[in-house]
């Protein structure tokens, strides 16, 4: 699999690059943001690892670009900004994943490898069933043309959903897929949850239980 890896502090990105290349990984690294964007345009990726802090453009703009033009290669970002609201923009941004600094190697291999799973799916551009639309550009949800706002969770939960609708899907495979490493320690009865508040929201027809299995998108 091929990496770009984005990072400005030179042994940072040299370390970066000598533990991915022996993991098997083929990995290109750009110094700038500027630089980077070229790159994550240009370059057939199977993801990104991006610091925030960049010269030229920083990580959010960088990946705040990319979305906007419908280019959805997987984007960890990888930065010492630990404040929640920085992790927040970058997931509002678009990244996929934020690992603050500094990190244990295994961690971010872990998780470089759990995001390569979960964006294994295409991802066009809108979603649709019935008269819900999921908008994966603006992360914006409507119902009959009206918006709802969803949390991070819910959103998350119900793009799993639409980009699987002919299948059951199992609590463990939504904990799997959605929650993820974030999801360690969390019992079946979070997707429960989770699905009664989409339903709230969205009607309660939306996800029909399938007994004993788990959930489908009602047809």
């Amino acid at each position: 699999m091929r990496l770009l890896v984005v990072e400005d502090e030179a042994r940072m990105a040299r370390a970066l690059e000598r533990g991915l290349t022996a993991d098997g990984f083929t990995v290109d690294l750009a110094g700038n943001g500027v630089a980077g964007l070229a790159r994550a345009r240009e370059g057939q990726y199977d993801a990104v690892l991006l610091d925030v802090m960049l010269p030229g453009l920083s990580g959010y703009e960088v990946v705040k670009r990319l979305r906007s033009e419908d280019n959805w290669v997987p984007v960890m970002m990888v930065s010492a900004k630990d404040g929640p609201y920085d992790q927040a923009d970058g997931l509002d941004y678009g990244a996929d994943d934020y690992l603050t600094k500094p990190f244990d190697y295994v961690v971010l291999l872990a998780r470089l490898r759990a995001l390569l799973r979960r964006q294994s799916d295409p991802r066009p551009p809108v979603l649709n069933h019935a008269d819900l639309c999921l908008d994966p550009a603006t992360r914006e949800v409507t119902l009959a043309g009206e918006a709802v706002a969803l949390s991070r969770r819910e959103y998350e939960l119900l793009e799993f959903f639409l980009r699987h609708p002919d299948r059951v899907i199992t609590k463990t495979e939504l904990l799997d897929r959605v929650w993820d490493a974030r999801g360690v320690g969390y019992e079946p009865n979070t997707v429960e949850v989770y699905v009664g508040y989409l339903r709230r929201k969205l009607g309660s027809g939306l996800i029909a239980t399938v007994r004993g299995a788990g959930y489908r998108l009602a047809r």
